[in-house]
């Protein structure tokens, strides 16, 4: 647990606990099968490397970029990668959060029965988004013996194998060519942060800078993951008094001051990039090694926009994940204007330094960022 003189805020060992016994089986398949998924998604994640390196030109030739793990996974090992990763990267709020538990008695009943609901709650989220996600670049991945990272703290590249099997059945899609197409998304992620060597300092810098201007007490953290979890299980308030006619709040919406929605502004924008720029990618390499990617686009695109029925839409909203689908949305028009208007070696002066990423106005104006930073550093 995280332990601040006494029990923690979460219990993160009942977490993983609770999210690998509750998280849906993976698809039905034999052992025979799976060793060969497994050994396919290396492969192409192996390939591309290459792919990704030529077609972005973020790493010039000659250089060797930073060497990452590529883990192949299944549903729990993706839960304790994550877990490791929420950890690490929310212990200041965390630590903050302690200081400000009452006193006395009703400290120690917070601390003590407060971490292990929310270890549980945490466990329920996780569970519902283990069976969901199938690939993530981990920017700041501790490492540990089962889950190996970058040496100098931070970087792997995870593809969750039963989703990905999951989904290219769903789809019913070519199987060898969506775990290539999956495998270039997540590699150029990769390409992102190991040919760009100050983005993980950066970025990191302003999830901390957003952390520290969190003004939240306990209680409010737990109410708010409580709603999380209420809506996963269908309990909580009757559906009529859901507020969906407000488009629901999500989790980010209780820690947001003034100061942090500057940041927030400024994360929304550089999370659009990334996640455009990996889907641009995608969508240019296909045509070259994806004999149908067309076919795969077309019916991915129709499955992310829909969900899986009104539930899934909820729970989307409320973890913000409906945000992270308009980032892949506006960030790829983004990327293609650029491109289209300076070619890539001009769009990839966007990686020159944090003064010239785009502003989250820029990302729905691509000209005004061609403006500052083409035309000023021109004239």
């Amino acid at each position: 647990m995280t332990s601040i003189g006494g029990a923690g805020m979460v219990d993160w060992n009942l977490a993983v606990a609770t999210a690998t016994r509750l998280v849906r089986p993976g698809p039905e398949i034999s052992r025979e099968e799976a060793r060969a998924v497994v050994a396919e998604l290396r492969r192409h994640a192996k390939a591309s490397e290459e792919h990704v390196r030529l077609f972005t030109r973020m790493i010039p030739e000659g250089t060797e970029p930073e060497d990452t793990p590529v883990l192949v996974v299944d549903r729990a090992g993706w839960i304790k990668a994550n877990v490791a990763g929420f950890r690490e990267l929310l212990r200041p709020l965390l630590a903050k959060m302690e200081g400000r538990r009452p006193g006395g008695a009703g400290g120690a009943v917070l601390g003590a029965v407060g971490g292990k609901v929310t270890g549980v709650e945490l466990g329920l989220l996780l569970s519902f988004l283990a069976s969901r996600i199938l690939g993530q670049y981990e920017t700041f991945a501790p490492a540990s013996r089962e889950l190996p990272a970058s040496p100098d703290g931070g970087g792997r590249l995870l593809l969750v194998a039963p989703n990905i099997v999951h989904v290219e059945r769903e789809l019913d899609v070519d199987p060898h060519d969506f775990r290539l197409w999956v495998a270039l998304h997540e590699e150029t992620h990769r390409t992102q942060f190991t040919g760009v060597p100050w983005l993980r300092d950066h970025l990191q810098g302003e999830i901390q800078t957003f952390l520290d201007e969190t003004d939240v007490d306990p209680m409010t953290f737990l109410e708010r993951l409580r709603e999380a979890a209420q809506s996963l299980s269908g309990a909580g308030r009757p559906e009529g008094e859901r507020g969906d006619e407000d488009g629901g709040r999500s989790l980010v919406d209780v820690v947001q001051t003034p100061a942090q929605r500057e940041v927030l502004g400024r994360l929304t924008a550089v999370m659009s990039l990334l996640e455009g720029h990996a889907d641009f990618v995608m969508d240019g390499v296909g045509p070259e090694v994806v004999g149908s990617v067309t076919e795969i686009r077309e019916k991915f695109q129709k499955r992310r926009a829909q969900g899986a029925g009104r539930l899934d839409q909820a729970l989307r909203r409320l973890l913000g994940l409906d945000a992270k689908l308009r980032q892949y949305k506006d960030g790829e028009k983004f990327v293609r204007a650029v491109v289209e208007e300076v070619g890539m070696d001009g769009f990839n002066r966007v990686w020159t330094s944090p003064n010239t990423l785009p502003t989250k106005a820029e990302i729905a104006k691509p000209a005004e960022w061609v403006a500052r930073v083409h035309r000023k550093a021109e004239s």
